[in-house]
């Protein structure tokens, strides 16, 4: 096993808000509440950490991808070597029965993800997804409307996982991107690749950008029936042929959000985006009009306190929404929102060291949010099912504000 040395930059990472998140509950020490017999891989589910389960009709599928992109060569790696990326695919499933549940991260990728971030007593306890490997592709007589997904600076691929396996369990294909030097993944070879410091590999979000586009080529090859797959293993039944290049969109969170943004800004066919409290920073800045619909869920990057977000937010020319969860953190809308509160009761934080990692805004609203708006966003501007979420301030929903 390969694992690629890792230093980190300063600023707003999903290592640094584990490593504040550690700071708070440094003093009771995982394992003095946990029980050595949980690190048995067949452990039942009620000793792991456990994600929302999706609200959708459908049981879900996934499937890794390696992917090569060829028009990009890699000076990191070496000569001969080109932009190597991992992908996963979550759609609706036919049928899940007999095909084995996928982990919330590659087993090598979230030992060193959560060591590296001081939670490694966590790994035993880790998360499954509802996601069965494999598993077969529902075909309901239309192809799948394809959303794909950037992670943040210094996370993974999984860490929006709640998101994901809500739009596949309402009929999409999400396609989440672990973007090379700055993420966690495990390669199938069983190299594992972490963060890489910006010195030796700048890493920006015009290349996670990049990636996107990139994974909507492998996209558009899988609509045709062909297989992205470097190794060219097999596909899920039914998988090849099912996806619908015209009705593409891409959302992001963090850095994510920003790529996003660039993106969508350069690429026709990203139909719709949706920025998670992305700071919409770049060097040179995001310049030109968006006429295409361009949504923002803001946490600590608002337009009030951000001036690029602001001056983005000023080039959008089509459908455009801002919205706010009140009491949000940065990590808000995504998995921690789920996750950190069992860890705080297991290592017996105060509600206040809690609230310092994941904000003040209730747990379980938080995961609603999230549920509840990517969908709505979605389903308006790649299916055109128009709903009412989208209008104005919800009854069910009395944190989210609307912003003009």
């Amino acid at each position: 096993m390969t694992i690629t040395p890792s230093i980190y930059r300063k600023g707003t990472t999903r290592r640094s808000v584990l490593g504040a998140a550690l700071a708070a509950g440094a003093a009771v020490p995982l394992a003095t509440v946990a029980d050595p017999a949980w690190a048995d891989s067949d452990a039942p589910a009620a000793t792991r950490l456990i994600l929302p389960v999706p609200t959708g009709p459908h049981p879900v599928g996934t499937v890794q991808l390696h992917l090569v992109d060829r028009s990009r060569p890699d000076d990191i790696a070496g000569p001969g070597h080109f932009r190597e990326l991992m992908a996963t695919v979550w759609y609706p499933a036919r049928n899940v029965q007999g095909y084995p549940v996928a982990p919330w991260m590659p087993a090598g990728a979230l030992q060193a993800f959560l060591t590296d971030s001081g939670f490694g007593d966590l790994v035993p306890l880790a998360p499954l997804t509802v996601g069965h490997v494999g598993a077969p592709v529902r075909r309901s007589g239309r192809r799948l409307p394809v959303v794909v997904f950037s992670h943040g600076a210094h996370s993974h691929q999984g860490d929006h996982t709640i998101m994901v396996q809500e739009l596949a369990s309402h009929g999409y294909a999400a396609v989440t991107v672990a973007h090379q030097y700055d993420t966690y993944t495990e390669f199938p070879d069983g190299r594992i690749a972490v963060p890489l410091d910006d010195r030796k590999a700048p890493t920006l979000p015009g290349d996670f950008a990049a990636d996107l586009r990139f994974v909507l080529d492998c996209v558009e090859r899988l609509a045709a029936g062909c297989n992205p797959d470097v190794e060219r293993r097999q596909l899920p039944a039914g998988l090849p042929g099912s996806l619908d290049p015209r009705r593409m969109g891409a959302f992001g969170w963090s850095k994510g959000g920003t790529a996003t943004a660039c993106a969508t800004l350069a690429d026709e066919r990203i139909r719709a985006g949706l920025s998670l409290d992305g700071p919409m920073e770049m060097n040179p800045p995001l310049a030109g009009d968006l006429d295409r619909p361009f949504m923002m869920m803001s946490a600590e990057f608002t337009r009030a306190t951000n001036p690029a977000a602001a001056a983005f937010w000023s080039h959008l020319r089509g459908w455009r929404l801002n919205i706010e969860a009140q009491g949000a953190a940065h990590v808000s809308y995504g998995d921690n929102e789920s996750l950190f509160p069992q860890v705080a009761k297991l290592l017996g934080w105060s509600e206040q060291q809690l609230q310092d990692v994941i904000g003040t805004l209730d747990p379980d609203q938080a995961v609603k949010i999230q549920q509840a708006y990517p969908l709505a966003f979605f389903d308006e501007h790649l299916r055109h099912r128009r709903g009412h979420l989208l209008d104005g301030p919800s009854a069910a929903f009395p944190a989210v504000t609307f912003l003009p």
